[in-house]
């Protein structure tokens, strides 16, 4: 569970020891748990007398009732408990398994600083010794990795006022979308010559946010800073969306622009830092992390490679708490349904026991198995239904607590519940088949001669 739970670059240390303490506290846990539960049972058998249990059969059914109680109370509960399972297991396929916009496989991330500086052209120049190491398919450069950071501005279209709306900048070279394997829907890739402010590669929902969805092509906007000062952009292409600041967010609006900019003097800007973007060609990308750390310092000092992770790494790393609360569920969830199939089991067999004569009968005069297997799981299975009737209320009720966790499903969708209660169900089917063969086994003589 810890090492699924671990980012690479933030991760969770846990102290996990399994000394004399923490065995000695699960097993007085265990002791005091089985004396609390099984006390009040022994007491209770302690004192049924033998005369007042043949005379009274009454209240041993009594007894049976609360018996049945208990059972459909457990049932309830494993509902709830498979009913919230499927919840998170759900919510984490969905949020895991969304579209990205880009190809996040075989792809490698060197986040770099320079502490001073360093010319676009200087960029490039790292870039292309990259590309020369085996292995190494294309190589691009971003000014961070999506998925990891943003930088936002107010956008005026037309030199018309700022909308409420606001759009998300990654600046990036030339190449990087064919890096990222992102068509190209319309005109141009950035090359060389372009900078920023100046030529921008925008999305589609950026088109439909700010113009229309009209064609963008050779149309402006500018990005209004928060202190005033307005940077013009020329869009030269449109792309297909792509997820920028989180899985959990919805699309918002980019615009991609150089990774070359111009200060306010019309100077270029030195970047202090950016991401090495590489795609590998039939090797795992991790395998080149010390190989390409060492090739960054060795070719320039001024370069510091700050973090190494794949793509697909920095998109596990934003369902963290969705695979955590999935992995306990499912876990916690097996265990309620194990329990609550062996006590299914325990009352089905208690139940052929004290009704071996009552079964003998119909046996005697030649019921089928089918009759004898409604015979003996009839109160069972009815019991079974009440408890999951009742956990679909108990869950629907407290559904709403974990709202704020779930993403892409519904807590009142039939599916959920339906799932829920057919697993129940089967798991009473398989509880109830030894049951079941012990009833058709019993032997109708011996049961006379026993009368």
């Amino acid at each position: 569970m810890v090492s699924r739970i671990n980012p690479p670059d933030d991760p969770a240390h846990l102290i996990l020891p399994a000394d004399w303490r923490v065995l000695t506290f699960g097993s007085l846990l265990t002791l005091t748990v089985t004396l609390l539960f099984g006390l009040a049972t022994a007491l209770l058998a302690s004192a049924i007398q033998p005369v007042t249990a043949l005379e009274r059969g009454d209240e041993l059914y009594s007894k049976q009732r609360s018996m049945y109680v208990l059972i459909a109370a457990q049932v309830a509960f494993c509902f709830v408990v498979l009913f919230f399972a499927g919840l998170f297991v759900i919510t984490f396929r969905h949020l895991s398994g969304q579209p990205l916009g880009f190809y996040a496989r075989d792809l490698l991330l060197l986040e770099t600083v320079t502490p001073h500086g360093q010319q676009p052209e200087s960029w490039s120049q790292m870039a292309d010794t990259l590309r020369a190491v085996p292995g190494v398919k294309e190589v691009a450069i971003a000014g961070w990795p999506l998925l990891s950071s943003g930088w936002t501005g107010s956008i005026s279209v037309n030199t018309a006022p700022p909308t409420d709306a606001w759009g998300y900048f990654l600046s990036v070279s030339p190449g990087w979308l064919n890096t990222m394997k992102m068509r190209l829907i319309e005109r141009r890739d950035f090359n060389s010559a372009d900078s920023f402010p100046g030529e921008a590669i925008v999305s589609q929902t950026f088109v439909k946010t700010f113009f229309h969805g009209g064609d963008p092509i050779g149309q402006t906007f500018e990005k209004v800073n928060p202190f005033g000062s307005r940077q013009l952009c020329r869009v030269i292409g449109v792309v297909p969306d792509a997820t920028c600041s989180s899985l959990h967010n919805p699309i918002v609006p980019v615009a991609y622009v150089p990774f070359r900019h111009f200060d306010k003097t019309g100077a270029i800007n030195p970047a202090d830092g950016g991401t090495f973007l590489l795609r590998t060609s039939g090797i795992n990308p991790l395998s080149l992390a010390t190989t390409l750390r060492r090739l960054v310092a060795k070719t320039n000092p001024a370069y510091r490679v700050d973090n190494v992770q794949t793509r697909q790494e920095l998109v596990d790393n934003q369902t963290i708490r969705e695979r955590l609360l999935a992995s306990l569920a499912l876990f916690f969830s097996t265990v309620a349904l194990l329990l609550a199939a062996i006590g299914l089991y325990g009352v089905l067999n208690y139940s052929v026991l004290q009704r071996e004569r009552e079964i003998g009968i119909p046996v005697a005069v030649g019921a089928r198995i089918g009759s004898i297997a409604r015979l003996v799981t009839a109160q069972v299975f009815v019991t079974v239904i009440v408890g999951a009737t009742a956990g679909v209320a108990l869950g629907m009720a407290s559904v709403r607590y974990v709202q704020t966790l779930l993403f892409g499903v519904k807590g009142a969708a039939p599916s959920m519940l339906i799932a829920p209660t057919l697993v129940l169900l089967a798991a009473a089917l398989l509880a109830a088949v030894p049951a079941v063969l012990r009833a058709a086994r019993v032997d109708p003589s011996i049961m006379l001669r026993a009368d």
